[in-house]
Parts: structure tokens; sequence; C-alpha cells
């Protein structure tokens, strides 16, 4: 994920506004605590998931793929007066450190928590516009998610996917490709070519591609 000389990267860190206390508490814990803890939005990428938040005021966001908490915490910050998330994860052991910080973070009750496979899931959500979708799962079922919740965008709505350049290997050579790099070497392939939408790849941390629905 250091796409970026280390210097260049640490002043970046510098100038962006700290994240807040239990978001610091979470990043550590889930440090020392948690498997695959690199999985973790993190600093730098959560204020831009959170300035993005901001910018939109959503009243509905959908994120696929919770993890620890981190991104949507970040995400809830910008919420609009009465607006919910919902953050849905496979993961069952992760759920009792999850929730405990989602408690302690003030939006406990802005936020839904649902444990199971995003693909089953999905297709029972709530009868209702989303606003914004954040897709940070399984790599191999990115362009699945986009089908199943791209009706349910509303016209104008955002999705951003994480995880797009992959630590660098969707450059690279092509033989004895892996699975999850193929699938989102295709997801990013897909997207570009999709005229539904416009999108920009911004190439923060691991890559965040970010499509917006132009039309119905």
């Amino acid at each position: 994920m250091d796409f970026l000389p280390k210097p260049i990267a640490d002043y970046a860190a510098a100038h962006t506004s700290p994240e807040g206390a239990v978001l610091l508490r979470l990043n550590r814990e889930t440090y020392a605590k948690v498997l695959y803890p690199r999985m973790l939005s993190g600093h730098l990428q959560g204020r831009v998931l959170s300035m993005i938040s901001w910018m939109l005021r959503p009243k509905f966001v959908l994120e696929i793929g919770t993890y620890t908490g981190y991104s949507a915490l970040c995400l809830a910050e910008g919420l609009a007066e009465g607006g919910k998330m919902l953050t849905l994860d496979v993961n069952e052991e992760l759920e009792p450190f999850t929730r405990s910080f989602l408690a302690a973070s003030g939006y406990a009750d802005r936020i839904e928590y649902r444990i199971g496979n995003a693909l089953d899931l999905i297709p029972d959500l709530p009868d209702e516009p989303i606003d914004l979708v954040f897709i940070d799962a399984d790599k191999v079922n990115y362009s699945r998610y986009f089908d199943l919740i791209f009706d349910r965008l509303r016209s104008g709505g955002f999705i951003i996917a994480d995880n797009v350049l992959w630590s660098g290997r969707v450059i690279e050579p092509q033989k004895n490709m892996d699975k999850e790099t193929r699938a989102l070497l295709d997801f990013n392939e897909k997207i570009n070519a999709d005229t539904r939408v416009e999108n920009v790849l911004l190439p923060i941390r691991d890559g965040l591609l970010i499509a917006r629905k132009i039309g119905d």
C-alpha cells in the first residue's frame, strides 16, 4: 500500500486533521488484538471518507465490509440529520469487539450492524434510496455487490470501492495472477466502461474508486 515515498506520506498525514479519541483507540486496539490490521482504513483514508460524507450529507449509507468499524464511524460523521447507516460483515468473531466501539462512538443509534453474507443480506435491505455505498469486502464479489446495489442507489448517489490498486498488483504482469487481482482488474474495467456512472480512481492508500450514478 506504500505507493508514495514515506516522507511525502508522513507529510500528508501530518497536515490532515487528527482522528477522534475513539477512532484512535480503535486503530491502536485493532493493530494490537486483531488479525490483518492493515485492513483498517486508518487515519488518512478515514479522514477522506469522513470528508466525503460531510460533503454529501447522506441520509442512508450502506457499507459492505465492516471489519472493526473504523470506516463505518468515519462515514457516520457526515450523516444528515436523522440519517442512518447500515454496515454488513460476515465475520461474527469480530462482532463483540466491533460493537463495543460502535457503542462508544456516539453513533450507536444511527448505525445498524448486521452479520451475514452480504450477497444474501442486500436483497432484504430497506426499500429506500441509498445515497452512498462503501464497498470494502471480499474482492472477488465486488462486481456482484455493485450490480446488487446499483438500482437501489439514488440518481446522483455515490459508490466508493476500496483496495482497487491491490498493493500495486493491478499493474503487474498478468501471469500467475491470483483470483483477487483478476477480480479487481475486471471490476475497475467494468466501472470504467459503465456509461451510467462517472468515476475517478484515487491513489489514496490502496486505491479508492469513486463512482457517481448519473442516471436512472
